[in-house]
């Protein structure tokens, strides 16, 4: 393999954990009913349209007039998704760190909706590290379509086997390899730090 010249991080359950549950667990007392909200009425699978840089107005308007009784719940995915962010994902961050103090460039690719990463990224300074970042919402293109990873790989201005890409969702990690990207599964940062150790990237 070539060597590596570049990392880069998927950002959520790689940096930061996500789950909607996390903003709906406080509004709805009802497990039962929770779960059949986060799985049929703000779910990650509809919540990926707003990712692809769909309209947050018009996804939340249609999703209310086919749920009209969850209408107020529906209103507040708009309005507190940070609050669907329990924090970061245990000792990520500290690679970061660890990669940025031997000036190693980084990067990240993420399925991110344009006015929520808006809301996000300011918050966070673990993103000063990063020399780019490619937002799904922003590009209209999202994770695994091959398109965003060679936008991507233009902006990051790496030769694609020169990219190491590490996500925790094995299509995208499929997609990565397909482009000729090198990719690894994320599980935990013990884990990532064995692996960026093997390739010579960490000591």
């Amino acid at each position: 393999m070539p060597d590596v010249r570049a990392v880069v991080f998927d950002v959520g359950r790689v940096l930061f954990q996500w789950d909607l549950r996390h903003l709906y667990a406080p509004l709805i007392d009802d497990p039962e009913r929770l779960e059949w909200f986060v799985t049929c009425v703000v779910s990650e699978r509809w919540h990926h349209q707003h990712d692809e840089g769909r309209d947050l107005d018009d996804m939340v308007a249609e999703r209310i007039a086919q749920f009209p009784d969850c209408a107020d719940l529906i209103r507040i995915y708009a309005t507190r998704f940070n609050d669907s962010v329990p924090g970061p994902v245990p000792g990520t961050a500290q690679l970061v760190e660890r990669l940025a103090a031997r000036d190693m460039p980084l990067f990240a690719l993420t399925n991110f909706a344009a006015k929520f990463w808006d809301e996000f990224r300011p918050l966070h300074p673990v993103f000063d590290h990063f020399r780019d970042v490619v937002v799904s919402g922003v590009e209209k293109l999202a994770k695994p379509d091959p398109a965003i990873y060679r936008l991507a790989q233009r902006r990051f201005g790496h030769a694609p086997g020169e990219l190491f890409f590490i996500d925790d969702n094995p299509t995208n990690i499929a997609a990565a390899r397909a482009c000729g990207w090198q990719a690894w599964q994320f599980t935990d940062a013990s884990a990532l730090e064995r692996e960026l150790q093997s390739r010579g990237l960490l000591g």
